[in-house]
Formats: C-alpha cells, structure tokens, sequence
C-alpha cells in the first residue's frame, strides 16, 4: 500500500516502493495498491491505482484535502484485502488501510516508515490542519501494526523517541537499497547540454524535491562562500507549496544577482538523466536537514559520485566521512529541526565543497569507495530477501 509508484514518483518512498515491490515478486505474489490509474500484472506482480473518491473533498482546496482523501481512499482499499496474507504499507498515506485490514480482517500488518510526522513540523506548511490528522494517522497505525520497518537505525532511535509506547522489538531495520546495473556511471552527456549545464566546468550537484526536508535553499545561501564562478546545478521540483517555491526562486535570484553560478532544473527529470546528473558532477551535496535513510546519496554514490551531506538520521550511515565524502556538522533547533544557526551550516556546507572540488583525486578516490560501498550492503536482492523473511514470520505467528 503506497501514495508514489510509477509513474507518479516524486519522492525516495516511491523509489522504494518501485524496486522493493519488483523484487519481492521474484520471490512471492505482490499485489501494489497506489493513488493513480495504474493497472497491470506482470507475472507475480499486479498493480492497482485508485483515485480518492472527488465527493469527498469537493468543492474544497483547503490544504488539509490531501489528508482528507488519504483517509477516504484507506478506508476504500482495505475492501479488497481480505484475501492477502500480508499487508504493508508506505507512509501516512497508506497507513490506515494496513490498520484497517489488520481489524477487519486479522491479517498481520507490516508499517515501513520513512519519515515520521512529529519530527517534521514544517508539513504544517503544506498540510495546513490537516497536519494533524495526518500524524494521528500515522501514530495510530504505527502503535497497532504488527512488524514496523525502519529504513536505518537512526530512524528506529526516532521511532522509539517518539513513540515511547512502542515494543522496541516490534522494530525491524531493512535499509533502503539501489538497482546497480541500472545506477551507474556513464559518460554521456547529452542531458547536461540539454539543461544548460557548462560540461567544460566541474559541478556540485543537488537532486530533490523542493521542500524543508531536503535543506536545498541552505545550499543556496551556501553559493555565496564558494569561489567565485564555481558551477552549482539544482535539480530541484516538485514544491510543497507555491509559496516555498516563491521562496525559492528568490533565494536563487539573489544568489545569482550576487555573482552565483547556478544551473537550476526546475523539474522532476528522467532516471537516465539523473544519472548523467550524477555521473558527471564532481560532488553531490545533500544538505537535508531530516533525512531518515536517503536514496539520493545512494544513487550518486552508484554513479561514483563523492558525498557532502548533513550528518543527520540514516545519512550517517550511508555516507562514511573521510571514506565516501564528508558528513557536515548539523545542530538543529528543537522544535523545527532547522539548524540552529543557518549561517554556520551554509558556512561549514561551502567549506567542504570547496576543499573536495579543489581535489579531483581525491573526488575520485572517494567516489570508487562510495561504488563499492553500495555494492557490499545496498543490493535490493538482500533487502527483498530481508523483508519476505519478516513477512514469513509474522505470518507463522498468526497461524
């Protein structure tokens, strides 16, 4: 059960759903229940797209509608599950179904978070009131579910900092994964010259949503401590709100009125695109103020990029300082989870960037490790493998 599945992906949960449920099907039947139009069936694989139902937030474009149709189209899905023998949902979106269906119909109930609402204050920003009813609706299916799976340890520690009455032993860490024959370096180029990227110049690349979260705008004001004329190409779309992406164009605005070289792609660009974003850029920068795993640094890594990222939730353990990249010192405020001193953090952001662009060597050196790395423990035949065993298990239970 998921929001994203192709090819309405906007974010790594889509990501996740799309080659975990592909490889699951190597193994058992899996049947992918999405907001779309999608249907099809492919061997083992069977995917049903269904839309919220128009009446129930008609006439309505308050801000807490999209919270409003995720509960409408859960309690529309889980009609169709009692003939499964597990059901696993992604997000807060799909949360509810899985609870429902563990009710109605006792069947074992498995929660992958990917985030977690109460560290994420700023989706009152996008949801409005429906904020909290997205976070009762997480905290209410994340304490019944049966099995929780959290992409990193951090996010376990999150999970169990948040929601003190769950079983620590109800918690299973199975990290996100990375397809390796299809995420890897090319020297292809054709991409680049088509959105305006100098291929004669090296480049710090950022991928990602436009969003809190993703800490994209303390890239931006980190432009002005780079060296003069250093090229900075923001893949970056897909806005919360049209009024952070206001924000965001004047951030850009001012950066490249004060002398910033920046390259930005406003748009959600194709997977082979991405990939010569990646394999071309000399550093990825992943500057996420809250990042529970991050696929992004995945795939940069698989391309042979280097990685300066914030050192903050399951990024500490994808990216090894000193070894894959750098990790930047991240002190974040209590409430928010913005840095404590924004400043600072675009300060020590440029620094870091700066000393590996200036180091093609060592660019390379740590972009092989990050290959290998993703090679040794990203695979997602294990991580398949690791979760049909949990799936086995707590069906064994039930029985």
């Amino acid at each position: 059960m998921t929001r994203e599945y192709p090819p309405q992906v906007y974010g790594g949960a889509g990501v996740h759903v799309e080659y975990l449920s592909r490889e699951l099907a190597k193994l058992i039947e899996v049947e992918v229940h999405c907001w779309g139009t999608q249907r099809s069936d492919a061997g083992n694989l069977h995917v049903r797209g269904d839309e919220p139902a128009p009446e129930i937030t008609a006439g309505t474009d308050a801000k807490f509608k999209t919270a409003v149709d995720a509960l409408a189209l859960n309690l529309a899905q889980m009609k169709d599950l009692a003939a499964i023998d597990v059901v696993h949902t992604h997000t807060w979106y799909a949360s509810m179904s899985g609870f429902l269906a563990r009710k109605l119909y006792g069947i074992p109930f498995v929660l992958t978070t990917h985030s977690l609402e109460p560290l994420r204050a700023w989706k009152a920003e996008q949801l409005g009131s429906g904020y909290a009813m997205s976070s009762w609706m997480e905290r209410t299916a994340i304490l019944d579910a049966d099995a929780i799976i959290a992409v990193s340890h951090g996010t376990k520690a999150d999970i169990l900092k948040a929601y003190p009455e769950v079983d620590a032993a109800k918690v299973h860490v199975i990290y996100n994964g990375i397809d390796l024959a299809e995420y890897q370096k090319t020297s292809a180029t054709d991409a680049l010259v088509k959105y305006g990227v100098d291929v004669t110049a090296p480049y710090v690349l950022f991928v990602g949503r436009i969003t809190r979260q993703k800490g994209v705008m303390h890239l931006v004001d980190a432009v002005k401590y780079l060296p003069a004329g250093m090229q900075v190409v923001l893949c970056a779309g897909a806005p919360d709100t049209p009024e952070i992406a206001a924000e965001m164009r004047a951030d850009v605005e001012a950066a490249c009125a004060a002398g910033g070289n920046i390259v930005w792609i406003e748009k959600m660009v194709t997977k082979p695109e991405a990939i010569q974003l990646y394999s071309n850029c000399q550093v990825f920068c992943c500057p996420s103020v809250y990042e529970p795993f991050g696929i992004i640094n995945l795939e940069a890594m698989a391309c042979g990029a280097p990685v300066v990222a914030s050192a903050v939730g399951g990024i500490l353990e994808v990216v090894v300082d000193g070894e894959t990249g750098y990790l930047v010192p991240f002190e974040p405020e209590s409430v928010t989870g913005f840095p404590i001193n924004g400043d600072k953090f675009a300060r020590d952001l440029a620094a870091r960037l700066t000393e590996l662009m200036a180091d093609p060597t060592r660019c390379k050196k740590f972009g092989q490790s990050g290959r290998k790395r993703v090679e040794d423990i990203f695979a997602w035949e294990a991580i398949a493998a690791q979760t049909v065993k949990l799936y086995r298990e707590l069906v064994k239970t039930k029985k």
